[in-house]
């Protein structure tokens, strides 16, 4: 058998593979892509959605900042906004003067005895006193309640009326009430600057101011009887007016032995002047001392004086009485003295015991530690063109418990001194 020879080998050839290939898809702008993760983004309602939602943030965060922005620029401008505001437009001459008030008519008083009004307030646990009872009287002088830009203020705008009412004559001849009856008058006050910046034409609505202030003051002498003893008090302006009333009209007469004692708050009063031009009534050295003036500036320890300090007189010339021990020394009184602040236009009136300490200080009432005082919008914009520190505008209330007793038993020795 013929063997068949094996064919040579061959090795087989490989069979070409296909290669799988992928295209990947196109990138998308950075602004859609930042979208595409969210089902909804193909919703072109969505889309303008996010759009709105980044420009709203984007403009609050802008009027945030300028809202901050003006909020700067206003609080170290706003003395000067004020004074602009307050500025009288005219020249004295030509301004029309409101009409004087009539003082026979019971609404150009702030307060009187007979009506319920805001002096007969009393803090929260002190009883309301019997006015019509009182065993003396006291005229109040009311002080700058007027920031609009006329020489002089009416005595029949409603508003300035309420805001007198409220905010001076409420909170601070509210103090007498326990010992005596309240007359408090309206009067044509002047324009703040004339204090502040003294000029020709302020001092002529100053003198407009106590033409008004004179004539109260006949009107309640002629109402209240003669011989009756009484307070005379004021603060801020209506101290500037009370200072000129005690020299032309009380030292030197009858009312003078009439008098239990001045307090001439927030003013400009000075020992030299009383010596020179009322000598029958020197400054209170004690408690319970009468027919003499009481006075006082507080300040803050770092208290800087501003342009909106009442000139005329150094700080450092000024009586200056403590109200926590009534004397002119120079000894610290602790606030562990102090009966009580209070803030009747707040919503706590309660009396606040040790609210505060006092020290006389070359003419000015040093408080050194002082509580949180209340303080609404407009007495904190008033609180910073004042400058840090200056209490005048709280002045009564820092020391309220201790003023009502200290006048209750000056009237006390009044009354029971031998005449």
């Amino acid at each position: 058998m013929e063997l068949q020879s094996r064919p040579a080998y061959r090795p087989r050839e490989p069979v070409p593979t296909r290669r799988r290939t992928f295209a990947r898809p196109p990138a998308l702008p950075y602004r859609k892509a930042r979208v595409t993760h969210s089902r909804l983004a193909s919703c072109p309602q969505v889309r303008c959605a996010v759009s709105r939602r980044r420009k709203a943030v984007r403009w609050a965060v802008w009027a945030g900042l300028a809202v901050a922005l003006a909020s700067v620029l206003v609080a170290r401008n706003i003395g000067n906004l004020v004074r602009h505001m307050m500025t009288p437009g005219v020249s004295f001459d030509v301004e029309t003067p409101p009409p004087a008030p009539d003082y026979a008519d019971p609404r150009n008083w702030s307060a009187l005895p007979e009506r319920d009004d805001s002096a007969d307030r009393s803090p929260t646990g002190v009883p309301p006193a019997d006015q019509l009872h009182a065993r003396a009287d006291v005229f109040y002088i009311h002080p700058t309640s007027y920031i609009r830009n006329r020489w002089n203020a009416p005595t029949d705008d409603p508003a300035l009326n309420e805001a007198t009412d409220r905010v001076a004559t409420g909170i601070q001849a509210s103090a007498f009430n326990d010992c005596c009856a309240v007359y408090a008058p309206r009067y044509r006050q002047a324009n703040g600057t004339a204090f502040t910046s003294p000029s020709a034409e302020g001092d002529r609505a100053i003198a407009r101011a106590y033409e008004d202030v004179r004539r109260a003051f006949d009107a309640f002498n002629a109402r209240r009887g003669s011989g009756r003893p009484f307070i005379l008090a004021s603060h801020s302006q209506g101290t500037v007016l009370a200072e000129r009333l005690l020299h032309e009209v009380i030292s030197g007469t009858d009312l003078r032995n009439q008098l239990v004692a001045a307090y001439l708050i927030g003013g400009r009063v000075t020992e030299a002047g009383l010596r020179e031009r009322a000598p029958d009534l020197p400054a209170c050295h004690a408690p319970d001392d009468l027919h003499c003036v009481i006075a006082w500036n507080a300040r803050g320890p770092e208290y800087v004086p501003t342009e909106f300090e009442m000139h005329r007189t150094d700080l450092r010339e000024r009586l200056c009485t403590n109200p926590l021990s009534w004397r002119t020394d120079g000894a610290q009184a602790p606030a562990d003295l102090n009966a009580g602040a209070v803030f009747l236009e707040s919503d706590d009136p309660t009396p606040r015991a040790a609210f505060a300490d006092a020290r006389c200080v070359n003419g000015t009432l040093i408080v050194s530690h002082v509580g949180a005082a209340p303080r609404d919008v407009m007495s904190q914009i008033l609180d910073r063109v004042l400058g840090n520190g200056n209490y005048h505008p709280i002045e009564y209330q820092l020391f309220f418990m201790n003023l009502r007793q200290n006048a209750t038993a000056r009237v006390s020795a009044f009354v029971s001194a031998p005449r």
